[in-house]
């Protein structure tokens, strides 16, 4: 086998997620034979360095020897059951453990099978609650402007991310869309938490006009991933919690992929010191390794599904993998990594790494902005760095910077123009190092400075 080989075999069946299959006429597919730590090698022996955790999905590098040893175990007495009317220990040590780590207040556990299907679930649920207590009005839900939930259509629906939005806009529900609060906005001298503070007015007057229909708020707490990376400040989820409480309002947080210690706290929640009615997990979940997915809600919402048969309350979503055995030991494996290698600490060390690793990218006269939330890591191109001017994106100049990362053996797919860093949590001081100067050289070439 060689990459030559494979990359013929696969473009003559595949087909790519979130990919102009035409761009591969010009952009080789790259084969990938084997990963360990934070390095993929192709079948040529070239490595790359997986500076976006694969989809922000790995947290322990590729190969782990103690996820890779519990799976072992687990395959040789049971790989998958149906999880209707029946259970398996995986299962129940996940849920427990996880509302455990939760936020407090959270003691349900609902499994699904990717951060797309979780936050199905949720908006089910919220619309599904206020239906079984009779309020038949509250139909809507409330996102996000530049936010992003995934790509099944009622996910698509409650996003905002014209790219990924626009064409199925004729299938999708009507929802209502509020300003961000994204501080690439912010006004000069205006700080993180004054600027969150004042765009907060906007969610507080729709939901002074819409409570009466609204199911529920979704937000991506803390960082706006899909959404090129855009941050806030952690007091506007305080504001949007005690603001939900009063007008009956649930709050849904997406943290598919900010949980799991990638904001700096295990779930961006505790930032603000606050539990939302529903919790999305996925990604990190698994470290990388499998599909699953997890939606934590109160004792309260359970409660008005919980009824005879005859009421029709019961909560009748399900998937064919939900809590797939394999799937939830590698999550508890990853949650001893968590335990055992004391990583939230390590972590707020390679968020500093990172930090200074980056500090040269502020004076590039083509970057408008630097921005971090714990171990994730912003740079936003621009074609003039005084008035923010963005480059026209036909241009796709951060394609640029994906190719040269590519051939010095840097896998880092930007946003648009927005080049980020989110790896692995095994990553060393030295490899973020490289990581940023490879991104350097590449920003460089592509904006021809």
């Amino acid at each position: 086998m060689n990459n030559q080989d494979l990359a013929r075999r696969d473009l003559s069946v595949l087909w790519h997620p979130c990919t102009q299959m035409k761009d591969h006429e010009l952009l080789p597919i790259i084969p990938i034979r084997r990963g360990l730590g934070v390095w993929l090698e192709d079948f040529e022996g070239k490595r790359y360095l997986d500076a976006v955790s694969s989809w922000w999905v790995n947290l322990f590098g590729h190969a782990h020897p103690y996820i890779n040893a519990a799976l072992r175990e687990q395959m040789g007495r049971l790989e998958h059951v149906i999880l209707a009317g029946f259970t398996h220990e995986p299962a129940v040590r996940l849920a427990e453990r996880l509302i455990r780590l939760a936020p407090p207040g959270l003691s349900r556990c609902f499994y699904a099978d990717n951060g797309s299907s979780a936050v199905e679930v949720a908006l089910k649920m919220s619309f599904h609650y206020w239906r079984n207590l009779g309020q038949t009005r509250k139909t809507r839900f409330v996102t996000l402007e530049n936010s992003y939930h995934g790509e099944t259509l009622g996910a698509l629906a409650v996003g905002d991310v014209a790219l990924y939005k626009q064409t199925y806009a004729p299938l999708l529900m009507d929802v209502i869309t509020v300003p961000s609060p994204d501080c690439y906005r912010r006004e000069p001298g205006e700080s993180w938490a004054d600027h969150s503070i004042r765009r907060f007015a906007d969610m507080e007057r729709v939901l002074q006009q819409h409570a009466g229909e609204v199911c529920a708020v979704i937000v991506e707490p803390l960082v706006q991933c899909a959404g090129s990376m855009r941050m806030y400040d952690p007091v506007y989820l305080k504001l949007l919690r005690e603001a939900c409480d009063r007008h009956g309002v649930h709050l849904i947080a997406d943290e598919i992929a900010v949980g799991f210690g990638r904001t700096g706290t295990l779930f961006a929640c505790e930032q603000a010191g606050i539990t939302p009615d529903f919790l999305c997990l996925s990604k990190g979940l698994t470290g990388g390794y499998l599909p699953l997915s997890a939606v934590l809600t109160k004792e309260a919402v359970y409660q008005v599904f919980y009824g005879d048969y005859a009421e029709s309350k019961a909560f009748l979503h399900s998937h064919s993998y939900t809590g797939n055995a394999l799937a939830c030991t590698a999550a508890l494996a990853s949650l001893d990594l968590f335990e055992r290698d004391d990583v939230i600490h390590r972590n707020q060390q390679l968020t500093r790494t990172m930090a200074e690793a980056a500090e040269v990218f502020a004076d590039h006269p083509h970057v408008a902005e630097v921005r971090q939330t714990g171990m994730i890591l912003a740079i936003e191109l621009v074609k003039d760095k005084n008035t923010r001017q963005a480059y026209d994106g036909r241009e796709r100049r951060g394609l640029a910077v994906y190719r040269h990362g590519l051939e010095r053996g840097v896998l880092l797919r930007p946003l648009g123009d927005v080049v980020y860093f989110m790896p692995p949590y095994v990553i060393t001081p030295q490899e973020i190092r490289l990581m940023a100067g490879v991104a350097w050289e590449g920003i460089c070439k592509a904006t021809n400075d």
